[in-house]
């Protein structure tokens, strides 16, 4: 298995492309950088700790691809009330990072118990 056939990893990346494309015309660069950043953040940590050699490494790099849902859906929120993204997409994203983060946790629950009992 490749960290790339994990359904977690192409929702991550196809967000972060979105986000890319529509902040794209954002002239803020300060805030547009750290969403898109944020955003990014959220694959490459998925794709970063599947391609570690131990199940521990990828539980910590779990955590912090979680902690970038948290932190981008913070952004998307701010971003919504400024005007930057509007409130449909603003709203499709925040479930999307809802989702992305509910379905981290099932995975780590799943390798916590795999360590466990392994």
């Amino acid at each position: 298995m490749k960290f790339e056939d994990l359904e977690i990893w192409k929702r991550g990346t196809r967000l972060s492309v979105n986000l890319y494309k529509e902040m794209s015309k954002i002239r803020d660069y300060g805030f547009r950088d750290q969403i898109t950043r944020s955003g990014l953040s959220i694959p490459s940590n998925i794709a970063e700790g599947f391609e570690r050699s131990s199940p521990k490494e990828f539980m910590t790099f779990l955590n912090y691809a979680r902690g970038s849902c948290g932190e981008l859906r913070t952004q998307i929120h701010i971003g919504t009330e400024i005007g930057y993204i509007g409130k449909e997409t603003g709203n499709s994203w925040i479930q999307e990072t809802r989702e992305i983060s509910a379905m981290i946790t099932s995975l780590l629950k799943t390798r916590k118990t795999f360590l466990k009992n392994g």
